[in-house]
């Protein structure tokens, strides 16, 4: 499905067999600059399918710059980027692999070309993604945009690509975190969040906006949110609310669903609704409530909310809010529900007991060892 707002240029991109052919063509009309950051780069027919289009932007003079996470894209040979680098391209990983430094990724996904059209979402630049997410390929969703958040894409872009290497100036981290922030663009907010000190943004507008929410709609890749947003979309359906989420049946990341599982009773009791997504691996990421619209790559996770860097776009647009809207209902003819009936009988000892090891591990010892890792960084 490919719709636009009726007054501002913006595109949805609800499967790689959308988002990447435009991605490409993209870069092969930039004239001026790309900014490319994802966390996971693969070198197969779509990583080289990037890697060609990047090449020939920098051989006819566009400055081209490529940032992937060390530890996402670690199965990229070390040779793959030599082509780009000949034609004068730059690439950095971020945060170069090192035991004492493992836990803190770049998990953001963005593209930027002439600083005016920007890309955001899911998506991997890898061949997984690339289908229709229900036949094949994982099911994913992406935006595109242009206008002013284009250039407060880059301007991210570039703090972070400045800081890839990941060397740290004496008492920064006893700072609060530049990386956490909100950028303002017309009536869309660029949401920005990391590691260290301070408020993630992100939370800190959800919390906002679910307090007076009416109906919220979710997909989500990793569903594992803090006891305050679970609390607030309680209170969604208390006051007489809709709280709807679409989760995965299949996944990448069998802890990640196991902890998820493991808040599916106390869901359910309150009466929020779940769908678990069917044909395909879900890796999308969209909240909805009401008339504001969450796109990016966070999940609603410890790690996205606490650890990782991420960002998200607030937008509050009814018009756009009733087209995330109709993607999520979509998305949702390809859903089986849960009910509170369904799951006991499905239910054993043994899958209990599994998904409370798996939530223990992320809430509390994964976020752990990420913060003793980030507090013990050396100067």
């Amino acid at each position: 499905m490919n719709a636009e707002a009726a007054d501002v240029p913006r595109t949805w991109m609800c499967s790689g067999k959308e988002a990447f052919p435009s991605m490409l063509a993209a870069m092969d009309e930039a004239t001026r600059s790309i900014c490319l950051e994802v966390y996971i780069y693969t070198g197969g027919a779509l990583g080289k399918q990037f890697l060609e289009a990047l090449v020939r932007a920098a051989k006819r003079g566009v400055v081209v710059r490529v940032m992937v996470d060390a530890l996402g894209s670690m199965s990229l040979p070390a040779t793959f980027w030599t082509p780009l680098k000949a034609a004068g391209g730059e690439v950095r990983q971020f945060n170069p692999l090192a035991l004492h430094r493992l836990g803190i990724r770049d998990h953001r996904k963005l593209l930027v070309c002439d600083s005016r059209v920007g890309y955001v979402g899911g998506f991997n630049i890898a061949d997984e993604y690339d289908g229709d997410g229900i036949s094949s390929g994982w099911c994913d969703l992406g935006l595109r945009l242009e206008g002013p958040i284009a250039k407060e894409l880059e301007g991210s872009f570039e703090e972070l690509f400045a800081k890839a290497d990941f060397l740290h100036k004496r008492f920064m981290r006893l700072r609060r975190s530049s990386a956490k922030r909100a950028v303002f663009a017309a009536n869309e907010q660029l949401l920005l969040s990391g590691p260290g000190r301070g408020h993630s943004p992100i939370k800190r507008s959800l919390t906002k906006d679910l307090a007076a929410a009416k109906d919220v709609k979710i997909i989500m890749a990793y569903f594992l949110p803090t006891w305050r947003i679970r609390r607030d979309l309680a209170r969604v359906v208390r006051r007489g609310g809709t709280v709807e989420l679409i989760l995965p049946c299949k996944t990448d990341v069998m802890v990640s669903q196991l902890a998820a599982q493991s808040l599916y009773r106390r869901i359910l009791r309150v009466g929020m609704s779940i769908f678990e997504y069917e044909p395909q691996i879900l890796h999308a990421k969209l909240i909805i409530i009401d008339d504001f619209v969450y796109v990016g790559s966070a999940n609603l996770d410890q790690r996205s909310l606490q650890i990782n860097y991420e960002l998200m776009i607030r937008f509050q647009d009814r018009a756009f809010a009733d087209q995330a809207r109709a993607v999520f209902e979509g998305m949702r003819r390809n859903c089986h529900q849960i009910t509170k009936e369904r799951w006991r009988g499905a239910q054993t000892l043994w899958r209990s007991i599994k998904q409370r090891w798996a939530y223990l591990l992320l809430v509390r010892i994964d976020p752990y060892i990420a913060r003793r890792q980030w507090r013990d960084l050396p100067d």
